[in-house]
């Protein structure tokens, strides 16, 4: 989801463009497909990939032949590339890998399509509207052997590397509490597409409102922290304050995760003022707090201020979605982390707890929904 229409773009870009520098000359572009339009995601990729000479685009499937006939428009998509199908294109490209740009609960469909086919996938985040879909697309990769990656724009941010680096380095001692902010004024309010905004407010294709388009980030951002270790219970409030734009979900949420020693708390909303994506971690001896992108602020007991600290650059393949794909499908970096399939499984069952915890107001021992 945009943190805001033109921001999003932007940071697209910069990612995109970075990491195509690691491209090595004479190397074979990755061949990859695109499956759906509907995701407001795939603008931003497009506006950036045409500068980069490490992929292909081999094929777009979308079922709207109306709005693929839009994107090709703006960005200059031979009409050779369309596939209403996935599976025709999937058997008329053969590519390596297929990025989806779908609803999220088409996202099981769409990677037991392709294991079928061999073909590894990326999705945008979150990787399943539940727990039971992610784990069958775990399964389905498993018995095909193929790869799935999760895509998540705070991935490829320099900030949140920073705090892991301090985080695990022991600056600020064992953590205790984890704090995420995410969202913005709201999807109808940043003015997504009309594709994208009719199966963000559909609790089916989205799974919620705000609680899953930004509580996801939260539980990928935590359980990444606290190295897969999942949590004990999750407990989520959720509230329509704006029942008139989104009479269908929720647009302000609030998730609660216990540890043995820490608790973590995602403030999900579609009602913040000015778009916001940051994190604390406080620790027993200190804290670390994101400061845009690329610094962070730190403080230890003892310390009379807090100082600020520039993130250091992530090093390729690690800094952008594309060339880490890459990289995991030469087998030249195991998946792991913030994209990797476990931690997107942990982060499913998270979720799906947390919806259930806001439908009955009870707290949800972890594993038992």
């Amino acid at each position: 989801m945009k943190l805001a229409a033109s921001g999003f773009v932007l940071l697209v870009a910069w990612m995109l463009l970075s990491g195509n520098a690691a491209f090595a000359a004479g190397e074979e572009p990755m061949r990859v497909a695109i499956v759906g339009l509907v995701h407001g995601h795939a603008e931003g990729f497009l506006s950036s990939v045409g500068h980069r000479t490490d992929i292909k685009i081999v094929g777009i499937s979308e079922p709207d032949r109306k709005l693929f006939d839009q994107y090709a428009k703006k960005f200059g998509l031979d009409a050779s590339l369309y596939h209403a199908d996935l599976e025709e294109m999937l058997n008329a490209t053969k590519p390596q890998a297929v990025l989806a740009y779908s609803n999220t609960f088409d996202h099981r469909k769409i990677v037991e399509t392709c294991a079928k086919h061999h073909v590894a996938v990326m999705m945008e985040k979150p990787l399943a509207v539940s727990a039971a879909d992610a784990r069958a697309i775990e399964k389905a990769a498993r018995e095909a052997k193929i790869v799935v990656l999760v895509n998540y724009f705070t991935t490829w941010v320099p900030s949140n590397h920073a705090v892991y680096d301090v985080v695990h380095a022991g600056t600020i001692g064992d953590v205790r509490k984890i704090v995420v902010h995410s969202g913005h004024m709201g999807p109808k309010e940043i003015g997504v597409g009309p594709e994208f905004l009719g199966w963000l407010t559909d609790p089916k294709l989205n799974g919620a409102g705000a609680l899953y388009d930004f509580g996801c980030y939260g539980a990928d951002l935590a359980t990444w922290l606290m190295d897969g270790q999942k949590p004990l219970t999750v407990t989520a409030v959720t509230q329509q304050i704006k029942p008139d734009v989104y009479p269908k979900v929720d647009d302000e949420a609030t998730i609660i995760l216990t540890y043995p020693k820490a608790q973590a708390i995602f403030q999900a909303s579609w009602n913040w003022a000015i778009g916001r994506q940051d994190m604390e971690v406080y620790g027993k001896s200190g804290y670390v707090l994101t400061s845009g992108n690329d610094g962070v602020k730190v403080r230890v007991a003892g310390e009379k201020d807090e100082r600020s600290e520039a993130a250091p650059r992530i090093r390729a393949p690690y800094d952008d979605e594309l060339s880490y794909l890459r990289a995991v499908l030469m087998n030249e970096v195991k998946p792991e982390g913030l994209s990797s399939l476990e931690t997107n499984v942990i982060v499913a069952e998270i979720m799906d707890a947390a919806r259930e915890s806001a439908a009955t107001g009870k707290t949800v021992k972890f594993g038992k929904q």
